[in-house]
């Protein structure tokens, strides 16, 4: 079996990030409320620590381009839309997606055959659930975990403060939600029901308009930042309560 490194610690422009392992595997995905669950086969891939913080965008975007309304190098960036991330804004002066000058700036760095990108949705929650039966990341007891509408102060904090999860993440619970690679649609897991066990589940279905995002934020009241809680955003939009989190995973054929 091929042995893999419980990190990879990847430097960028003068600024360090860390991503954990994580051996993926089968698990049941969803809830009650979100459902049906079904079961999710995962391949192994590498998820950030740590959101993406507004240092780690200045590193790769440039010191002058940091949109957050909450200003703090260790705090989560935000007012940061899915197109931003993925796409690049041609609106906004032919700005660069974050991802292409990311993955430009590691060519030499990151492992061979992999790439960064987003999480799929079913990556994010087999992360956010960390092998626990909680219903937050790490914690039944959400102000342990995360920061949500009553703890927070209605604003973001540095990454890292509250306990992780049982994979040794943080913030996957509150703070600021995430966006996730997938296409949001209301029958993706009825339709994975049916199928068994789906592998690499991701949903890009070509009439789904909106995209995901999971973990809810600073902003939230508890029953948003459940592991199972699903939210929908255009791909376009912006918020101050919406950021990201890397994966670092083999480039898919």
């Amino acid at each position: 079996m091929e042995q893999h490194p419980k990190y990879h610690t990847e430097p960028v422009n003068g600024h360090t990030f860390r991503m954990r392992y994580l051996a993926g595997g089968v698990f049941e995905m969803g809830s009650e409320a979100f459902g049906p669950v079904h079961k999710v086969e995962l391949s192994p891939f590498y998820i950030g620590e740590y959101l993406v913080t507004q240092a780690l965008w200045k590193a790769v975007m440039g010191a002058g381009h940091n949109p957050s309304g909450f200003i703090g190098d260790n705090r989560p960036v935000e007012q940061v839309s899915w197109v931003d991330i993925v796409e690049g804004n041609q609106e906004d002066n032919g700005q660069p997606a974050f991802l292409l000058k990311l993955n430009e700036w590691t060519k030499a760095s990151r492992p061979r055959g992999y790439v960064y990108r987003l999480p799929t949705e079913a990556e994010w929650e087999y992360a956010a659930r960390g092998g626990e039966p909680f219903e937050y990341a790490g914690s039944d007891q959400l102000k342990e975990v995360g920061w949500f509408k009553d703890n927070s102060h209605q604003e973001t904090k540095a990454v890292g403060l509250k306990c992780p999860n049982g994979f040794q993440l943080y913030d996957m619970s509150g703070n600021v939600e995430e966006w996730c690679m997938d296409k949001y649609s209301n029958s993706f897991y009825q339709e994975c029901h049916e199928q068994g066990t789906v592998k690499n589940p991701i949903c890009k279905k070509e009439d789904a308009r909106y995209r995901l995002s999971r973990g809810g934020s600073w902003f939230n009241s508890p029953r948003f930042c459940r592991v199972s809680y699903r939210i929908s955003w255009r791909p376009a939009g912006r918020d101050g309560s919406i950021g990201f989190r890397l994966v670092l995973a083999p480039v898919q054929g």
